[in-house]
């Protein structure tokens, strides 16, 4: 057994903060016989983070093993962050610990190419400025496992107000591995990723705008899980102090575009006493509510009830035909009342039509004893429950809609639709005007728990009527477009695009229980910069959702479609306008060979997803999947919740090995299989022709960075940039070096 360090850390190399997991190549092995070179699999993966007095200490720990039918001989590579404490790093393998040697810069980088060009593995790339970790791991019998731990210790990075911490799981396996799956797609077993922390050291709520977080507290310890199969994880901890909010700000800045931003902020953890609630809970007790449906709806205004704090307030309204009310105006939250309040849900009964223009005109008007309406200093929520169309008194959703928007005042409106006969453009519509959000549930599902949600993520508000503005750069196209109220042990996300570079300030103002607050932050905002990677699609999700509730309730337009289409097909999202199968041909065999169909144009402004229209649902489904889709779009706030949606809107997907997303681009294989082209490549843009895996194909990456996902595709890709394209090829009249006129048009047309 042998092993090598080999450790790149000057000399022009581009370094990267991401750490990243290990990936076996397999090595050439006289003495392996049958299929053991495409058999070795990875059975587990483990990586523990542990945080300490600002020092990260990471444990990777994987199995691997041979499924094959003789001996199987891998290479094992696992690269280093730049600021790694060396001197505590370990490799062992079947418990045997060995130490190692490190390589100057120009020897590593050597090696680096050259395993990269025999190997023809792009994902090497990814590694290029890092060291490198280097075990041959021999023999690997048939059936027999072997176990790899890798130990280092890092620095914790700041970013603005929170602690940072980043692992990059490997990159899919390379395609001479032949069946070896993806490194993070375990074969038998289970990969993991979690974080540790002193519970008591004063970070905030952990919050990561890749994956959903499973956050558990045991004793002294608090530990951190993710959901999700993102390759990058990236995991915020606000560093929060006595009285002063944690913000902090992720940014990402492609060349020749206006940049995006992540802005993430925290409440303080001591917290001054929160505002009081006003709290309404309308419910439709209609006919069609009876049976299953009156008793959730019974239940959710029951958990609500349980959620509210004893300077909150509270009425609830039922509506059928009529509407009525518990009490005539606001109840405060006593034992006693909130009592009285649960039989009266219980006595609800189902029959009727639908009056929702009387049920709205009651939950926004000014009830006796309350403030809100002028500006007081309580927060006044609406939580309207509903499963019809109005079918009493105005039946105009635009109307209606108008209604709403003249009386809300300062009331903040969450409306929930319960099946497919709702008017979903109505309750959208309402909740964006409204600043609150829209639930959409099937009466198979659980209405009680979608109320309960929300109602728990009300309580306790710290800053309300919430403005974010920045000074030095202009933001624009912020998502959510309406800023939510910010609540105890929560954080606000928000998406957006910024113009302009270099310094400016965050200013963060709202309203609190002691008036108005403002909260600042210094953040740097690059010109140019491949970092966070995730944020464009996060953002072109959120906004996508936006632009759907929209077209909803206002109707199709030329520029909202468009906008709609250009985002869905630049970031591969799936939409009502747009599908991963739009732009794949149906293909039909002529002649003992497989040849395009035509294209069937769409008909229609409202054109639907496919996945929808082979369902043959009724159109009225399709507009409730529809909003479903948009609300789960516009509450997304990491890849992982993104990648839900997009999983449910595209269950008719093309395969991937027509299709494939890297980084921000989305790539088609042309018909010959010849090529991954980009979707932004346009017929008769200048286009460098570069050999792959030669000293132009390092430059153009050491250059830009951004690109390395890109070129991992394949040994022949066409990347667009603003006015030229890069084709990576491996023919032979491709250029080796580059010209300095194609390096003046890479840094002035990219």
């Amino acid at each position: 057994m042998r092993w090598s360090l080999m450790l790149a850390a000057a000399a022009g190399l581009v370094g990267n903060k991401t750490n990243a997991q290990g990936v076996l190549i397999p090595v050439p092995c006289p003495r392996c016989v049958g299929p053991a070179l495409t058999r070795i699999v990875r059975t587990s993966s483990a990586v523990r983070a542990t945080l300490a007095d600002q020092v990260l200490r990471y444990e990777v720990d994987e199995t691997f093993a041979n499924r094959g039918g003789g001996l199987g001989e891998v290479g094992y590579y696992f690269p280093l962050p730049a600021n790694a404490a060396f001197e505590d790093l370990r490799l062992s393998i079947n418990g045997e610990m060995v130490a190692g040697e490190v390589m100057n810069a120009d020897q590593a980088r050597g090696i680096y190419e050259e395993i990269v060009r025999r190997r023809r593995d792009p994902a090497l790339v990814e590694w290029m400025g890092q060291g490198l970790l280097h075990a041959r791991i021999f023999p690997i019998g048939p059936g027999e496992e072997k176990r790899v731990v890798v130990r280092f210790q890092s620095v914790v990075s700041r970013e603005g107000d929170a602690v940072r911490v980043d692992y990059r799981r490997s990159a899919p396996a390379p395609s001479f591995v032949g069946q070896m799956p993806n490194a993070y797609d375990v074969e038998g077993g289970e990969s993991s990723f979690s974080l540790s922390y002193p519970a008591g050291a004063g970070y905030g709520e952990p919050y990561s705008p890749t994956h959903a977080l499973v956050v558990r507290t045991n004793g002294d310890t608090r530990t951190v899980g993710v959901d999700g199969a993102a390759r990058d994880i990236t995991i915020l901890l606000p560093v929060t102090r006595s009285r002063e909010p944690a913000i902090s700000v992720l940014t990402n800045a492609p060349s020749g575009e206006r940049g995006y931003a992540l802005i993430t902020i925290a409440p303080p953890a001591l917290l001054p006493q929160p505002l009081p609630r006003d709290v309404t809970f309308v419910v439709d007790v209609s006919g069609s509510m009876s049976g299953g449906k009156i008793a959730q709806a019974r239940n959710a205004g029951k958990a609500l009830l349980a959620s509210l704090g004893p300077r909150d307030r509270f009425r609830l309204i039922d509506f059928d035909t009529d509407v009525r009310s518990f009490r005539d105006g606001f109840s405060e939250a006593t034992s006693v009342n909130v009592e009285a309040a649960d039989r009266y849900l219980d006595a609800l009964e189902a029959h009727g039509s639908t009056n929702i223009e009387g049920a709205l005109r009651t939950a926004l008007g000014n009830a006796p004893g309350s403030d809100a309406a002028a500006g007081g200093d309580r927060v006044s929520l609406v939580l309207f429950l509903t499963d019809g169309e109005p079918t009493v008194g105005e039946q105009d959703p635009q109307a209606l809609s108008r209604l709403a928007s003249a009386m809300r005042g300062t009331r903040h409106i969450f409306t929930f639709g319960l099946g497919a006969d709702v008017n979903a453009a109505l309750l959208e519509q309402l909740a964006l005007q409204g600043k609150g959000t829209a639930s959409f549930v099937r009466p198979e599902e659980n209405i009680e728990r979608a109320v309960s949600v929300v109602a728990s993520r009300l309580r306790d508000p710290v800053l309300t009527d919430i403005h974010v503005e920045a000074d030095g750069v202009t933001l624009s196209r912020v998502m959510p477009n309406a800023v939510p109220d910010l609540f105890a042990g929560q954080s606000i996300v928000l998406l957006g695009r910024y113009q302009g570079s270099g310094r400016a300030t965050i200013r963060v103002s709202g309203r609190s229980a002691h008036g108005a607050a403002t909260w600042t932050h210094a953040a740097n905002f690059p010109e140019r910069s491949s970092d966070n990677a995730f944020i464009p699609r996060l953002w072109a999700t959120q906004r996508i959702g936006w632009l759907s509730a929209q077209r909803h309730a206002q109707g199709a337009s030329p520029e909202v479609d468009a906008e709609i289409k250009e985002l869905g097909e630049r970031y591969g999202i799936p939409t009502e306008l747009t599908s991963y199968l739009v732009r794949e041909p149906m293909v039909a065999t002529v002649g003992g060979r497989m040849q395009p169909l035509p294209a069937v144009a769409a008909t229609g402004a409202m054109r639907l997803n496919e996945a929808v229209v082979r369902s043959q649902a009724t159109a009225q489904e399709q507009r409730f999947e529809q909003a479903r889709q948009a609300t789960a779009m516009r509450a997304s706030k990491s890849l992982a919740a993104a990648d839900s949606v997009m999983d449910t809107a595209a269950s008719g997907r093309a395969s991937a090995a027509t299709m494939r997303r890297a980084a921000n681009r989305m790539f088609d294989r042309q018909s010959d299989a010849s090529a991954w082209v980009d979707r932004g490549y346009k017929d008769g843009m200048r286009r460098i022709r570069i050999q792959a895996y030669s000293a132009a194909y390092f430059e153009v990456l050491n250059a830009m960075p951004e690109l390395r996902d890109a070129f991992a595709l394949g040994d022949h890709v066409i990347v667009a940039g603003r006015a030229v394209a890069i084709e990576v090829t491996t023919d032979a009249d491709a250029a080796t070096t580059l010209a300095a006129a194609d390096r003046t048009a890479l840094r002035e047309n990219w």
